[in-house]
């Protein structure tokens, strides 16, 4: 007996020490800025994905089904002139990507600090941001072989996915000098009594501002004066390239997730590494893919967020749609059946917090095998037939809480297959879920019958 206590001590004590350290990486003020300042630029980016199916799926579909019903002569020109407000959406989105990340994980971060004007440190990291942007770009002119020297102008190739580690970058250093001069009683500027108080603290925190903001572009100078290239180039060369071949790459992306589902079965979220490691790659995939499938060009990507959405994580982490089919078509045990009906409707909205810790999951050995294998079967089926053209590339952001199968379509841009592949994998995920189930509630059922058992011995004593 005083084994089997020592042994749910050691347990216990394991489990607490874990958490604990999950809450403090997760916690950590510089991850947590990233989440803060992405999350602010998610509606942008589900909004782009918006324009691109309406200009792609929806614009062409029903011109083409109404040039007979409204004699339209030339479908091409309309559906061109229709796409123009998709296309100024992707303008201000997609294209922006890397100039709009700066100031917000600048403001987050700022905010974090607990610095009271966190607004002008998202004007700053926008500032420092610019100032590290080439003086000159080379362009080759309509009709012309060679290229040329262009200043005093800002590209989009400058300011959208490509710039985004570097804006991730900017607006985390960029607050963090900038709140950490602020601090310093000499770097203030104090005019005196009457002042209004706006007044007041732009000007108190004027040289730290001129600091910060000079210190970007010392940095820009040397890069452009001394080695011919600039600050963005040289991290997308160096950091961003690197990393993203890694994290979005099938074997670097499943263990990463897989990782982050382990992790979340002792309860601490996956977010503490997907949220770090994976999301912002993702995120530049798929930002890829939207302006080029707008620009009628190649799609590069197959792992992008709306692909984590639409097969691994179908029904929340662990795609736990296929437990809940399970539960429904195999389970006897009250208990579960009852979780499920409660589990049912936010667990169509990838809301799964119910199933995994009523059912449970966490701390759960049968269970944990297909919470973590599931997503990973998913996602290599979802790869491969995306690889061999089977069903097409995502080239929509989705709103997370996208219900399956109105996700896979909405994310193909319409394409009929990739619902039918869902369906496919949520039936399949369901047998795969099965025999784990069976165990789980087995043991539960046993736990709960000795339980009863032991509080009739107790009742019968007392009697």
């Amino acid at each position: 007996m005083l084994e089997k206590n020592s042994a749910a001590d050691r347990s216990s004590k394991f489990q607490d020490k874990m958490v604990e350290i999950g809450a403090k990486v997760g916690n950590q003020i510089h991850l947590r800025s990233l989440r803060d300042g992405m999350s602010v630029l998610m509606p942008l980016f589900i909004l782009a994905g918006l324009g691109v199916l309406i200009n792609f799926v929806v614009i062409p579909y029903s011109v083409g089904g109404l040039k007979g019903i409204l004699n339209i002569s030339n479908p091409d020109a309309v559906i061109a002139k229709m796409q123009i407000w998709g296309s100024t959406i992707s303008r201000g989105t997609l294209d922006v990507t890397g100039l709009l990340m700066a100031p917000c994980i600048g403001y987050a971060m700022a905010k974090n600090r607990g610095f009271s004007n966190p607004l002008s440190a998202s004007v700053i990291a926008l500032v420092s941001l610019i100032t590290l942007l080439p003086l000159t770009v080379s362009i080759v002119p309509n009709g012309k072989k060679i290229a040329v020297d262009i200043g005093g102008v800002l590209t989009t190739n400058d300011l959208g996915s490509k710039a985004m580690i570097a804006g991730i970058i900017v607006g985390l250093l960029s607050a963090e000098i900038f709140v950490k001069l602020t601090k310093i009683k000499k770097m203030k500027v104090n005019l005196g009594p009457g002042v209004p108080p706006m007044v007041a603290e732009a000007f108190s925190s004027m040289f730290p501002a001129m600091i910060t903001i000079s210190i970007f572009a010392l940095i820009s100078a040397i890069l452009q004066g001394f080695f011919n290239t600039d600050l963005i180039t040289l991290i997308v060369t160096v950091i961003q390239t690197p990393l993203r071949s890694i994290t979005t790459s099938l074997a670097g992306y499943l263990f990463l997730y897989s990782s982050g589902n382990l992790l979340f079965t002792i309860g601490i979220h996956q977010s503490v590494i997907t949220g770090t490691f994976t999301d912002p790659f993702l995120l530049i995939n798929q930002n890829e893919n939207m302006a080029a499938f707008a620009s009628h060009g190649h799609v590069p990507n197959i792992i992008t967020t709306a692909f984590q959405i639409v097969y691994p994580q179908m029904g929340g982490t662990g795609a736990t749609i296929s437990l809940l089919l399970a539960i429904f078509l195999f389970s006897r045990y009250k208990a579960s059946r009852d979780l499920g009906k409660l589990a049912l409707a936010p667990g169509m909205f990838e809301i799964n917090e119910p199933i995994i810790f009523g059912f449970p999951i966490i701390y759960n050995l049968p269970m944990i095998i297909p919470f973590i294998l599931l997503p990973i079967f998913n996602a290599l089926v979802g790869y491969f037939a995306t690889s061999i053209g089977l069903v097409s590339k995502t080239v929509v952001m989705v709103p997370w809480v996208t219900p399956p199968i109105i996700s896979g379509f909405l994310a193909t841009a319409g394409d009929w297959r990739t619902p039918i592949l869902q369906v496919i994998l949520i039936v399949a995920g369901a047998f795969i879920y099965l025999p784990f189930m069976r165990v789980s509630e087995a043991v539960s059922m046993k736990l709960a019958q000795e339980k009863q058992e032991k509080e009739d011995l107790e009742k019968a004593v007392v009697e």
